[in-house]
């Protein structure tokens, strides 16, 4: 915990952004042991996953976009801090009534974690407790948050492309003159472990029913891999491997496969997502309606922040225009 406040506090004192850049990172790797010493494995790979992985990519993109150095400021930002005091505050005060962490007569610890703990292999027969929460007892929830992100993601791409819309060829062409083709070890070194990468990300997609991970941590891994190749090697080479329309698309049908699930299950007199139907034996079908929904959740996500960073990737024209 001391080792986090005291990134935290030096982020905020750097003006250098890539250093920055770099501290979040670290914070966000830190925060994922963090986790792991609390025993919650599957949130620290989410945490390493996307606050030391995904996030510091497309925050260095964003910095080539713009520049290393934050201007000096020439305000005083006390109604902002005194706006963010107010409500640390508030927050800190609503936790005063909450039972105290790892409270054995917590009301989480006598009836719900008992319920999922005892009847979840029975009931789910999957050996992550977390995949059964999330992907079956709470997978309506999982559906909505898939669909806010799929939103989240059209909305940056139409906002962006609004912004910036140029001929694709000149954009990929000018933004190639800007990768780092001059680096030729990283571009060796990562060539060779991006394979290893991917298939890591779809150990991860398809191991979630056993171990750590899921769909939601698969995609930002894959997608990490797609924008790392495209920053070393080019946005003409990346869009050989899928272009900016074809990932929008992609998202679109990580969404529509899992409603679909929900859909077949209504259909074989189910509820919606009720796996239990989608098979002759109740805990096959819990299996197939998992897999399913898990893939959905993986496609979606790697789709998606493959969509922002080419959004924000394409910007780069414009700028340079604008210098010149």
């Amino acid at each position: 915990m001391a080792l986090l406040v005291v990134i935290a506090i030096e982020i905020t004192r750097l003006k250098d952004l890539f250093a920055v850049v770099m501290l979040t990172g670290i914070y966000g790797l830190v925060s994922a042991s963090f986790f792991v010493l609390m025993d919650a494995v599957d949130v620290a790979f989410t945490e390493a996953s996307v606050g030391a992985g995904i996030s510091t990519l497309l925050m260095l993109v964003v910095i080539s976009l713009t520049q290393r150095s934050e201007h000096p400021v020439r305000y005083r930002p006390f109604g902002a801090l005194l706006v963010v005091m107010l409500t640390g505050g508030m927050l800190i005060y609503g936790t005063l009534d909450m039972p105290y962490m790892g409270a054995g007569d917590a009301p989480i610890h006598i009836h719900i974690a008992p319920r999922y703990l005892n009847d979840s292999m029975q009931e789910v027969g999957v050996v992550n407790v977390v995949t059964a929460v999330l992907a079956s007892y709470r997978s309506f929830d999982t559906f909505g948050e898939l669909v806010v992100i799929f939103t989240a993601g059209i909305g940056v791409s139409a906002l962006l492309m609004k912004a910036g819309h140029r001929d694709d060829k000149k954009q990929a062409g000018s933004i190639n003159d800007s990768m780092h083709k001059q680096h030729l070890i990283l571009r060796i070194v990562s060539k060779i472990m991006l394979p290893f990468i991917m298939l890591f990300a779809l150990y991860v997609q398809f191991h979630g029913d056993y171990g750590p991970g899921g769909g939601f941590q698969a995609g930002v891994i894959f997608a990490a891999a797609i924008i790392l190749y495209a920053l070393l090697f080019g946005l003409t080479s990346a869009h050989r491997v899928i272009n900016q329309t074809t990932s929008q698309l992609v998202a679109a049908f990580g969404v529509l496969l899992y409603g679909s699930v929900g859909l077949v299950s209504l259909l074989n007199g189910g509820n919606f997502l009720d796996y239990n139907v989608l098979a002759s034996n109740p805990v096959s079908g819990q299996h197939l309606g998992i897999l399913f929904i898990e893939l959905g959740v993986g496609i979606t996500v790697a789709s998606v922040m493959i969509t922002i960073f080419f959004n924000f990737a394409g910007r780069q024209v414009p700028q340079k225009n604008k210098d010149s």
